[in-house]
């Protein structure tokens, strides 16, 4: 069955020198080999200096956060339980 649209974006907020966002991305990398999700990783302070400061903002005392399908999903660390079975629902 093919279900157009049912690909879940899993998105890590991370900023350089983190070692915890390294923590969450090496998690992620791995999760999203096994349940074929997108993964895209966006550092705030990049996104700040670009000219867009408002994940660094609403985020910046969180980090890393996930979020998945655009809205927060955890903070600090990756709930892989909570991930694996958030991830497992059809939309």
């Amino acid at each position: 069955m093919d279900h157009v649209g049912s690909r879940h974006a899993v998105e890590l907020l991370t900023r350089a020198g983190c070692s915890m966002c390294e923590k969450a991305a090496a998690v992620l990398t791995r999760l999203a080999a096994e349940l074929d999700f997108d993964l895209a990783s966006t550092d705030v302070d990049a996104a700040a200096a670009a000219g867009d400061p408002s994940l660094r903002a609403e985020y910046g005392d969180l980090l890393p956060v996930v979020l998945l399908d655009g809205v927060q999903h955890g903070y600090w660390e990756v709930d892989e339980q909570r991930l694996r079975a958030d991830l497992s629902r059809v939309e």
